[in-house]
């Protein structure tokens, strides 16, 4: 993973609209069938090369709803994200 989107999603869809990479899908679309939006670890970058930080964290009206997760398969990621903040899973904008 790179980001995750939790429970508190109330699927708006303004994080698909800003992913440059089409990482996200809606909930019709999500592999675990939760009713929320979904992050593909192995498309997220993170926005690396792309924006300053995640855009679709920027875009989430839901505050603390897209968080950091373990880098995983994810092809890029940030440097300057700690480990512990992936495992808290602390939010990505505060």
């Amino acid at each position: 993973m790179a980001v995750i989107i939790n429970d508190t999603c109330i699927n708006c869809g303004a994080c698909i609209d800003e992913c440059p990479v089409e990482a996200i899908v809606d909930e019709d679309d999500n592999p675990t069938d939760e009713e929320i939006y979904y992050v593909y670890a192995d498309k997220c970058v993170e926005c690396v090369g792309h924006h300053d930080e995640p855009a679709c964290a920027t875009a989430c009206p839901t505050e603390g709803c897209i968080t950091w997760d373990a880098i995983g398969e994810s092809p890029e990621h940030r440097d300057d994200i700690t480990d512990e903040q992936r495992s808290n899973k602390e939010p990505v904008v505060e």
